[in-house]
């Protein structure tokens, strides 16, 4: 099958839609209870007017932030593939309803729009399935605004070049530290994200540095970690013994890699495939399913369903070519996602509609007119436990295991922050381009309340019984930023965001407060805190750096 698509071929210029109208939009979704969970759309938890002021004699001097790319589509053709395998074989069964009959239209063109996403847009990578939509785009673009109006001083204080030939302190040479996965959607999210820095001052041109990627120390080919690249600070859940094998225990990197392998060993565990059948096999899903796909087929199609009459995949091939005919692509299906029973056709329409959320500027197709906010909050319970489990704080029993990779992330923010306290003025910021499978990893590290609180194995994850929710944790285009702060003694005070809302720190931190209820956290003592809890905070010394290529 072939069909035309109009690419979106703007320029980075006309890129940003208006905050407001953006803002607006995903407010009214979330107001709305639509359920939408890890692929909630971005929106900045609280306004610039609203944070605590700055103390008294101190000014800004250095930012970090770690954020996950923006809104996008699906990563590969697995549940719409799927589900339109099944709306073809209903619809040859003549066992679609009159909603049923809308239905694959709208998977197609979900299908047809992700075949061809990013297509025409300067900074995307390579068109096709994972790539940020418009609105992702649009998240990252505005995040950077946003940075840069909170912190107008420091950037203008970076660029500015004047009396540096009259001083001895060669650390006024200010660089701005960009990194990403180097995965697409994370490539892409950076990419804009500096560009809307550019715009805001074009002077910051200058100061971008794409830095080389921490690496094994007995690595020697270091072709896989180009510059601004690094697995083992932002891809971390997935390092490989073929690219990434770290055999000393004498080397900086080897906890992290030996924690990475340890997350992908329990990943594939019986335990968390037990617990992720326990989360699947509960009654209200099976209920919430019903209703779904009762408005979708007959009762006839699906009670054969359910007696496993029908099984489908994600297989077929279709292509699609772009309206100027220049770009052609074909999704083909790999048969791995299957269609077995009505809850997995529920979950593959609610996969869609929280997908389609992603792509508003993309998509006609409304998916909400498929699931109703009810049975929308049964199924995003069930994605939240899944997450929880396989990504966030989950058993007690299994201790660290789902977040101990992320020391070394925690210890380059940390690291970040002593160079500051020690004068070195080098680095204004640092940026960081991720996953959500950073993101949630470091909320758990940080000990962050509501979101790296774990559950007893005995106790399944359910909404009335643990405060983590994905569309809080790990949102689209999600952040965690820390500023530093000197007042002309050298005092440091360091300031955490979540999502751009001021954050506490972990609880057992407190006491680094400058005041009760103080967002601003003395930073020795706020080292010391995290030092109890993790004293590889202070061995950051002897990590090797690749040359990257």
């Amino acid at each position: 099958m072939r069909a035309n698509f109009i690419p979106v071929c703007t320029l980075l210029a006309g890129l940003i839609l208006s905050v407001s109208h953006h803002a607006a939009a995903t407010e009214t979704a979330t107001a709305a209870g639509l359920y939408y969970q890890t692929k909630t759309p971005y929106l900045p938890q609280q306004s610039l007017a609203t944070y605590q002021a700055v103390p008294a004699g101190y000014r800004a001097v250095h930012t970090q932030m770690l954020a996950r790319h923006g809104s996008r589509g699906l990563t590969g053709p697995k549940s719409d593939l799927a589900l339109y395998s099944l709306w073809l074989l209903a619809q040859k069964e003549g066992a679609l309803t009159a909603l049923g009959s809308k239905l694959g239209p709208d998977i197609f063109q979900l299908m047809q729009t992700h075949a061809l996403l990013g297509y025409g847009i300067k900074g995307i990578s390579k068109p096709g399935y994972g790539n940020e939509s418009q609105q992702g785009i649009d998240e990252h673009l505005q995040l950077a605004e946003r940075m840069y109006q909170r912190l107008p001083a420091l950037f203008h204080a970076a660029a500015d070049t004047t009396g540096l030939a009259d001083t001895a302190d060669t650390t006024l040479a200010r660089k701005i530290m960009v990194l990403t996965s180097g995965k697409d959607r994370a490539v892409d999210s950076g990419y804009f994200f500096v560009q809307s820095l550019i715009r805001q001052q074009a002077s910051l041109q200058k100061l971008i540095v794409y830095p080389p990627s921490l690496a094994p120390a007995a690595e020697q080919d270091h072709q896989s970690r180009p510059l601004g690249t690094d697995r083992f600070l932002l891809y971390f859940h997935k390092l490989s013994a073929t690219q990434d094998k770290v055999s000393d225990p004498g080397d900086p990197l080897f906890a992290t890699y030996e924690a990475s392998q340890a997350y992908q060993r329990y990943n594939k565990s019986s335990e968390l495939r037990s617990k992720e059948e326990a989360v699947l096999s509960q009654p209200q899903l099976a209920v919430a399913a019903q209703v779904v796909l009762q408005a979708l087929f007959k009762p006839d199609f699906i009670a054969a369903l359910e007696q496993g009459k029908y099984r489908v995949s994600n297989t077929g091939s279709y292509s699609f070519t772009s309206s100027d005919g220049k770009f052609t692509a074909t999704l083909r299906g790999d048969g791995d996602t299957e269609i077995n029973s009505a809850v997995d056709a529920a979950l593959a329409v609610y996969d869609l509609y929280s997908a389609a959320a992603d792509m508003q500027a993309e998509l006609k197709s409304d998916f909400k007119a498929y699931i109703m906010p009810g049975q929308a909050r049964v199924f995003a319970t069930a994605h939240d436990g899944l997450s929880f489990y396989g990504k966030g704080p989950g058993m007690t029993e299994h201790a660290d295991v789902t977040y101990r990779m992320a020391g070394s992330l925690l210890k380059d923010f940390f690291d970040e922050l002593d160079a500051v306290a020690k004068s070195d003025r080098s680095h204004v910021a640092k940026l960081r381009f991720a996953h959500a499978e950073t993101v949630i990893p470091m909320a758990s590290l940080l000990g962050l309340k509501g979101m790296a609180s774990q559950l007893p194995g005995n106790t399944l994850y359910d909404y009335a019984n643990n405060p983590w929710r994905g569309e809080l944790v790990a949102p689209m285009a999600a952040n965690i930023q820390w500023d530093a702060y000197r007042n002309a003694q050298g005092h440091m005070l360091v300031k955490m965001y979540y999502n751009e809302k001021e954050s506490h720190f972990k609880p057992a931190c407190d006491a680094a407060q400058i005041s009760p209820g103080s967002f601003y956290y003395d930073y020795a003592g706020l080292k010391n805190c995290y030092l109890k809890q993790l004293p590889g905070l202070s061995g950051l010394s002897g990590l090797s750096i690749a040359k990257g290529k």
